[in-house]
Parts: structure tokens; sequence; C-alpha cells
């Protein structure tokens, strides 16, 4: 009987593989030593899954990795040490899907209408590219045009070469890229998604924007097999009751991981802290932007191919149900700044002159929380944080009004609750560590 080797645990991995589902049946890379790096080599995100409907998701994200310790209710944080853009342009813009073309979701079950209609095999076609524009994604089997979305209004965006800026360009110049977009757009050889710059749109043309580089998917795996685009509480709504393959109930959407955020904080020199729901955690990458705005209103941002390195640090015994973020110390509201010496001092006074005595110290904290509309997203943060943090619901509300913030990361449901907590208990979770870290020792108190 043949002796099954132990996995070799390595303090840096490498990650150039790719999946568009995530979930337990995921090949797991690794393990990573507790304290070890992973390097993610990322492809774009949104729309190059969505013309490519042999995927099953909106986007296509890295393998994930497994960290070594990690276990079921236990969380991982990842500090992010990198990210680094890779692709010198890219393609973006607003989207409705095309009729006939997908199953109950046009980001997962793209079909070929044509090989439908004459009885062979339609879901998930194979397609290649032939030409440009949203004509030249072609089945393999019939050659029919097959793309589930239609690019409604978008743009071609070139970089310059130390990435802090990007211009919209003309339609010539798009058409030049999308005949070699992999190039343009550094697709990894590994990935199976077509160039969006094929699609040579250019109707805004000479836009100047800044570069500030963000991972829209970043973190563990949920327990139960979901398209990568809908680990999170707005797009995984879409699957339940759906017709497809990855129909979900209610009980089972409470399985994710909540990890693809589309939040710009999500950023070098964040700290990140993501749920274990399966043992290992199974660490994954991928959707980088150039740069988004709060909201994504137009729902897609500027994909790139990116390389991303993290650190891991095993979290024994917090169980989340989803994210916490730390964000660098710029990036947080107003309100939600530490307080410096003179503000403390000038604080306990006040209390004095009151016959009040502070509560301690206070340090900022950011809850993720995710629905299929604002207003539920905003009430799953709340009752992450209340549960979290034991207090009540109302107690969290007024903190975060207070001394805080709610921010929206994505419509229609993602949010970013923000409030001041008491050192007290971010010491009991066992993440004190990871708060002062990142913004210093609570001064004056």
């Amino acid at each position: 009987m043949a002796t099954l080797m132990p996995e070799k645990t390595s303090s840096h991995v490498l990650v150039d593989r790719y999946t568009d589902v995530v979930g337990p049946s995921n090949e797991m890379l690794g393990p990573v030593a507790n304290g070890g790096r992973i390097e993610y080599i990322t492809v774009p995100g949104c729309w190059g899954a969505m013309i490519t409907p042999s995927l099953r998701s909106g986007h296509e994200v890295t393998l994930p990795v497994r960290v070594e310790g990690a276990k079921v209710g236990d969380a991982v944080a990842l500090h992010i040490e990198k990210i680094e853009q890779l692709s010198a342009a890219t393609s973006s813009g607003t989207s409705a899907p095309w009729d006939g073309r997908y199953i109950s979701d046009p980001f997962i079950a793209g079909i070929c209408p044509t090989c439908r209609d004459a009885g062979r095999h339609f879901l998930y076609p194979d397609t290649y590219v032939d030409g440009i524009g949203e004509s030249s994604i072609r089945c393999k089997a019939c050659h029919s045009e097959v793309i589930p979305f239609h690019m409604v209004e978008g743009y071609t965006m070139a970089f310059d070469d130390e990435r802090t800026v990007g211009v919209t360009v003309t339609k010539d110049r798009a058409a030049e890229i999308a005949h070699d977009g992999k190039r343009w757009m550094g697709i990894h050889e590994h990935a199976h998604q077509h160039p969006v710059v094929t699609l040579a749109k250019a109707d805004l043309v000479g836009t100047m924007t800044r570069c500030r580089l963000s991972a829209g998917n970043l973190g563990s795996i949920p327990s139960i097999d979901i398209p990568s685009s809908h680990n999170c509480g707005d797009f995984g709504s879409f699957l339940l009751g759906a017709e497809h393959e990855f129909a979900l109930t209610e009980e089972e959407l409470e399985q994710r991981t909540d990890v693809h955020m589309d939040v710009d904080s999500v950023r070098e020199g964040s700290i990140l802290i993501v749920p274990s729901k399966v043992d290992g955690a199974g660490i994954y990458a991928g959707d980088v932007h150039a740069m988004i705005g709060d909201g994504e209103l137009a729902v897609h941002s500027t994909d790139v191919a990116a390389r991303i390195v993290v650190r891991v640090e095993v979290i024994k015994g917090l169980k989340l149900d989803g994210p916490m973020l730390l964000p660098p110390v710029e990036d947080l509201p107003f309100l939600l700044r530490p307080f410096t010496a003179d503000e403390v001092l000038r604080g306990k006074t006040l209390a004095e002159q009151n016959f009040t005595i502070l509560e301690g110290p206070v340090l900022p904290m950011q809850f993720l929380g995710s629905g299929p509309f604002i207003n539920a997203a905003s009430d799953n943060a709340v009752h992450r944080a209340s549960s979290l943090l034991e207090m009540t619901v109302d107690e969290v509300r007024n903190r975060a009004t207070i001394s805080g913030a709610l921010e929206i990361g994505r419509l229609p449901g993602l949010v970013q609750l923000n409030l001041m907590a008491p050192k007290k208990k971010i010491e009991k979770l066992g993440i004190l560590h990871l708060v002062e870290m990142q913004y210093g020792i609570p001064a004056g108190w």
C-alpha cells in the first residue's frame, strides 16, 4: 500500500493558474507557512470573463492557496505588501445582457443559441477571436456570435510607463490595441479569457485619470462552490432560485466569504482579515483595478493584470462571517482617524467638567457587509459588528454615526461600516496587534 507523502510547507508560494469557480472543489496550492508570503500573478477581472462564455463567472481569479494552521472558525490576516500593474492598456464600460445568449444570469451561464437550436451542446461554448469588435467572439462549433454582454458605452484606456495615469484613446488607437490585445493587457498564458480590448470601444476619448491599484477579489474561498464574481451578498443574490447549476438557497448563500468587494482601500498597505470557512482557508486573488471610484457606478471599472504579494497571519479562534479591513490611515473617514494626544486631553477635560469618565482608548475598525441592496448590506455589516464587538445593534449604529461612517463600496450592495471601537474589545478579538500596527498605540489616554 502506497504511503502518501506530507505536503511541503513553503514560506513563499507563487500562483499563476486560474479558475472561475471558488469553493471546496478547487485544487488548493501550497500550503504556505503561517507568516509566509503568497505572490499572485493575476489576470483582468470582469470584462474579459464576460466576453468568454466558456467561463462560468464574471471573473477569472487565481487558484487558492492553503494556509498552514488555518482551521474552520479561524481568520487569516492578509498584509498587502505589493500590488504592481502589469497591463499597458485596458477597456471597460457600462453593460447590458444580450437576450437569448444566457440562462438566468449572463455572468455565469452563457450559451450559443445557434447550437441549441441545432440540438448540439450549447452551454459554456468554446469560442475564438476573429477580428475586432463585439462580433469578433465566435462559437468554435458553429462560428456564430455568442458574447452574452453588449458594452453599451465604453472606452479603451492606455497607461503611462510608470502606471500613474491613464488616458482614454481614439477609435483608431483602440483598434490598434485591439489587434494585439493579450500583449497590451499582459494576460498570462495560463488564463482562458479573451482580452476585453478586442472590443475596440472608444465612446469616451481624451479623459485622464489617476491610477490607484486595488484588488476587487482577495480573500478566502467559501464553503460551497460559488462563481467567483458572486462570492458576495449582492451578486450572490442572483443565484437564489436560478435555473443554472450554481443555484443556491438563502441558507447556502450564507456560506459565502464576501471577498468580492471592489473596495478601493483593499490596496498596498492595507490589512485585510478574512474568515476561514474551510480548513486551510484557501486564499485567492484577482479582479485588480487600475482605479475605481466608490460605488463603482458603471458596474465595471478598469480591469488590469497585476502582481500581488500578501503576507499571511493566522488569527486563531476569530470566527468571522465576512471580511474586516484595516486600510491605510489616509483612507479613513475624517471621524475615524485616531485621536491625537491633544484631542484626548481636551476630551478628558470636557468629561471631567461634565462629571464623566472617558471609556478608555478607542481605535478604528472597518467591517464589510453585503446584500442585494445597500440597506440590506448596511444591516449585514451592522449585525456583524454587533456580534463581534458584543454591542447592541443600536450601539453600533450610534457609534458609527458620531465616530465613524458608512461608505458605499459597490452598488447594488457592498458597504464599509466604520466605527471607533474600545481597545479592550479589539484585544478580546485577538487583533489588537494588527490595529496598533496600522494606526499606532493610542496616545494620551
